[in-house]
């Protein structure tokens, strides 16, 4: 048995893993980074990335579909190469995952531990059979799995999980998936575009990140019109059927209907990896989902020396936030007990549909919640189905709620679904972050004829609505037509 003893331990190498390495690094040059699998993280591998080179192949064969609607002939219908698409998808990723690899490969060997790491106690970890570590700091970045409710197990290989999907080798015919969640609605709508069948099932009616009840009706009924859309459906049977998966489900107007796909993807979230690493007995605050409880500024749990960031913290399951909380708990571990807040930034969620959908700051629930039904803050919208840009690239699908303090007109946030979200999304966060007013946003340049242009009509909407603007005229001619 190895022993070894070091001022900074990190448990996971993924992306907030590998920021807290680098961060707690700049204390210290005694930190070890303990993985228990192969390192790479899950962007890179079977998140964002694999996901991204999947959603732009369905992207371009969608285009091509609608090149009669501008006129330009397309000769003989398209085909969809199933192994070309994969082929490239595993060929991109692969690349992707070898950047990180390389970033991994510059940290000193000694500084490496291959292991499934355990606390024995407070300051000891056991890796493996192999080494035991005191240490000082500990952080917890031990990421995220799929979660996988029993009745699905006995589907065997039948059964897919995301992580599975980019390995393929090929298209199935058909699938469905469950959960319309971000991840289910990205690779449910791409598989669609690629001439997949698609049926997708939820339940109680939630769909991706949206609570703004227009918001998210409007994107159920766009996304129904693309493929089989039961966000709240009953399951009666699931079951294997001479090589493929039999469904009886009771859908709309508890219509009982009865198909058989491929394939399942099992999209019903993600599970923190906490629960294997022996924390029941150091006496850590957790949530109910056994969670440690932490600071979202500092990234410290209710044992001062041990930190939490990433996926395994249950906050913001995103890359970017994993990045910062791992930063954020790497530093503070290093120069632990001078612990410091880090740099929180806006909330900040897109889901990579087309249309593409987005949430910033707070959103329409969390709203209510705080100000109930007291007309303490504002709603303004616009439509981009008439939106001058949006018509012109035939993308005037959408539609857009920003929300705002009364009185003050303070920003608060912003749900949507609509062309070029992603990019609107970064605007309203940056305005978010910055803590300007409605007011202040739309004393920025628009230039026209753009899509944000949508967005100056949404936020003129609201500071009328406000009372610190003029009321709305329609077909504002300002500065061109169809803003």
């Amino acid at each position: 048995m190895i022993k070894l003893d070091t001022k900074v331990a990190i448990i996971g190498a993924g992306t907030a893993g590998l920021a807290a390495y680098r961060a707690a690094r700049e204390f210290t040059q005694e930190v070890l980074l303990i993985e228990e699998g192969v390192y790479g993280t899950t962007c890179a591998r079977v998140g964002c990335m694999p996901s991204k080179l999947l959603i732009a192949a369905a992207e371009n064969a969608h285009q091509l579909t609608k090149s009669r609607d501008f006129g330009v002939e397309v000769e003989g219908p398209i085909r969809i190469n199933g192994k070309k698409v994969m082929e490239r998808i595993r060929k991109e990723r692969d690349r992707f995952v070898g950047f990180v690899l390389e970033s991994v490969d510059n940290i000193p060997q000694v500084n490496k531990i291959l292991g499934k790491a355990r606390f024995r106690d407070a300051h000891t970890l056991q890796v493996g059979q192999h080494t035991r570590i005191h240490a000082d700091r500990i952080v917890i970045a031990t990421g995220s799995r799929a979660v996988i409710p029993p009745p699905f197990e006995s589907l065997g290989d039948h059964l897919m999980i995301n992580d599975d999907v980019f390995d393929w080798t090929d298209l199935p015919e058909s699938i469905a998936v469950f959960g319309p969640g971000v991840i289910g609605l990205e690779i449910a709508q791409a598989l669609h575009r690629l001439g997949v069948r698609v049926l997708m099932f939820g339940r109680g009616g939630g769909l991706g990140p949206l609570s703004d009840p227009l918001v998210r009706n409007y994107a159920h009924q766009l996304f129904t019109q693309e493929f089989t859309l039961e966000p709240d459906a009953i399951i009666e049977k699931m079951e294997l059927e001479q090589g493929r998966v039999f469904l009886r489900y009771q859908g709309k107007q508890g219509v009982t209907l009865e198909t058989h796909v491929d394939c399942v993807l099992a999209a019903m979230g993600r599970k923190p990896n906490v629960d294997l690493l022996g924390l029941d007995d150091l006496g850590l605050k957790r949530d109910a989902r056994g969670v440690p409880v932490a600071n979202p500024k500092t990234m410290q749990t209710s044992l001062p020396h041990i930190f939490i960031a990433g996926d395994a913290s249950n906050q913001l399951p995103l890359l970017h936030e994993a990045a910062d909380q791992g930063k954020i708990a790497g530093a503070n571990a290093g120069r632990f007990p001078a612990v410091k807040p880090g740099l929180r930034r806006t909330a900040l969620g897109i889901v990579f549909t087309a249309p593409q959908i987005a949430t910033i700051g707070k959103n329409y629930a969390t709203l209510v919640d705080e100000y109930g039904d007291c007309d303490c803050f504002g709603i303004g919208e616009v439509s981009f189905e008439d939106q001058g840009r949006s018509r012109v690239m035939l993308k005037n699908k959408g539609l857009l709620r920003v929300y705002a303090q009364q009185g003050t007109g303070l920003f608060l946030g912003a749900e949507m679904i609509g062309p070029d979200a992603e990019h609107l999304a970064h605007l309203l966060a940056w305005a978010h972050q910055q803590q300007m007013t409605v007011s202040q946003m739309l004393e920025m340049p628009f230039y026209h004829p753009v899509v944000e242009e949508g967005l100056r009509t949404a936020l003129r909407d609201l500071n009328a609505k406000l009372k610190l603007g003029p009321e709305m005229i329609k077909h504002c001619l300002d500065c061109g037509p169809g803003c």
